[in-house]
């Protein structure tokens, strides 16, 4: 994909009727994380206790059906302060994609990037999800959860790449295959056994779908994902993890193999459904990703 193709949206960016709620907010990296933070809170570490029903939240999916949530509580521009409770539940997947809503719906190229984030908690490597944004000279790496008033030791609008606070799911496999790292310290929690090698293989597959423009939920699984690696073609992941790892470097060639390699093997993209593990209910349901197109 050229940079361009990530000025426009895809099916879960789009807002829908809700366009002229995103033009109202000005395009800057700061306030458009601000923006985000407001209008969704994190399902479990938010800082708030959220209403039992309403934990479904996380499931939304397409920013238009966010903002039908948000819209259905608040007629009111996205700036305008809601109390956390009342904020629409969602996870750093959630924040990225409203971010990198409002970026594209000014025309500025954005997507998201999947991997594990250090600056959460001491010695553990959290899933997590960053703006990536085109600021005209470079890709910027951003997380609209980090709020600038907290006492955090790095710039959260401008995450430096080498700097090991965020490694995209392709670097930290390709760390995992030389032996460079615990694979058993990457994944949703220290307290939970969501964890490992397996994980990170999942996880490299949802860093390319979300490259490609397919911001799937975290617990969405499909193609060549599993949770047992012996059931695994490990070459092909780490074939993917090298291209992404070139692409990030500038390889046009890389990008274009990516693209190539999403479009014609089924392996490496959901198809018109996936399954969803659904981190509140602890189900497991057939989602058709069809119903965007409503």
């Amino acid at each position: 994909m050229d940079i361009d193709s990530y000025r426009q949206h895809s099916p879960y960016s789009d807002p829908g009727r809700h366009g002229a709620l995103l033009d109202a907010v000005p395009a800057d990296i700061a306030t458009v994380a601000a923006t985000a933070r407001n209008v969704i809170v994190h399902y479990r570490a938010g800082g708030v206790e959220l209403p039992i029903d309403r934990l479904d939240e996380v499931n939304s999916r397409w920013v238009d059906r966010i903002l039908d949530t948000d819209q259905s509580r608040f007629a009111l521009p996205l700036r305008t302060e809601r109390p956390a409770v009342d904020r629409v539940a969602g996870c750093c997947r959630d924040h990225t994609l409203l971010s990198v809503a409002l970026l594209r719906q000014h025309g500025i190229p954005s997507r998201s990037r999947v991997g594990f984030a250090s600056y959460f908690t001491p010695g553990w490597h959290h899933d997590h999800v960053l703006v990536e944004y085109w600021n005209g000279d470079r890709w910027v790496w951003a997380d609209p959860e980090v709020d600038p008033a907290g006492d955090w030791p790095f710039d959260g609008y401008d995450i430096d790449p080498t700097a090991g606070l965020f490694d995209s799911a392709a670097r930290v496999w390709s760390a995992y295959r030389a032996g460079a790292i615990d694979p058993d310290s990457y994944g949703v929690s220290p307290e939970l056994p969501i964890r490992g090698p397996w994980f990170i293989h999942d996880y490299v597959l949802h860093e390319l779908a979300h490259r490609q423009k397919d911001e799937l939920l975290l617990w969405d699984g499909f193609g060549a994902m599993t949770d047992d690696l012996a059931d695994a073609d490990l070459t092909l992941v780490d074939e993917i993890a090298a291209l992404l790892l070139a692409a990030d470097d500038g390889d046009e060639a890389a990008e274009k193999a990516l693209a190539d390699r999403y479009a014609t093997d089924a392996r490496l993209r959901p198809g018109p459904q996936v399954r969803s593990f659904s981190p509140v209910a602890g189900t497991v349901s057939t989602v058709d990703l069809r119903l965007s197109q409503r």
